[in-house]
């Protein structure tokens, strides 16, 4: 089970990053720690003992797309930008050198998939949500990007809660993809 103590971003990266390594039984907490304690469910601070255990990771290399790959088919991908609406414009970028996106992404906010209580809205409202930006692309076709990877498992968690499976992550996202002054950017 993958939790964190706000909006699910950070849990729905470990939920990715273990399916990417081949471990498919792994679940968010919907409305995370919060949620939990408003339930008045327990918690406590002990640490449980670790032991190191073997592990078959088998990486699923389809489940991502990288700079290469994402460079060489620009404007013939479904990207979608997970960032909140400022940063895809390119109106404020609190982490990078550099505002804007990449060219002919479109914007899907990743917070737009929860309610103000934190938990995720209803697979079909997510599924009429996404389907608002991605009209009569397939889910396949789709990858997910933000500024470092994290929003974007957000967006492809929610897409898989409403039955749009298939979408891909491009870790590197804007972080990767701005750092090269050569690759081209969009604003606005």
């Amino acid at each position: 089970m993958c939790y964190d103590a706000a909006n699910g971003a950070m849990a729905a990266r470990l939920w990715w990053m273990l399916r990417w390594i081949g471990h498919d039984a792994v679940a968010v907490l919907d409305g995370g720690l919060s949620k939990w304690q408003a339930e008045g469910r327990p918690v406590n601070a002990e640490r449980p003992p670790i032991r190191p255990t073997p592990y078959p990771a088998r990486v699923r290399a389809e489940m991502t797309v990288d700079v290469a790959a994402i460079a060489k088919s620009l404007r013939k991908r479904v990207l979608l930008d997970a960032r909140a609406p400022a940063r895809y414009r390119g109106e404020q970028e609190p982490i990078d050198p550099v505002a804007g996106r990449i060219p002919g992404a479109r914007n899907r906010f990743n917070m737009d998939n929860v309610r103000g209580d934190g938990r995720f809205k209803s697979p079909d409202e997510l599924k009429r949500d996404f389907q608002q930006v991605l009209g009569s692309d397939a889910p396949g076709e789709v990858v997910n990007y933000c500024g470092s990877g994290v929003a974007a498992c957000h967006n492809l968690l929610a897409m898989e809660l409403a039955g749009l499976k298939g979408a891909k992550l491009y870790a590197g996202s804007w972080s990767e993809w701005q750092a090269d002054p050569s690759r081209p950017r969009e604003k606005g």
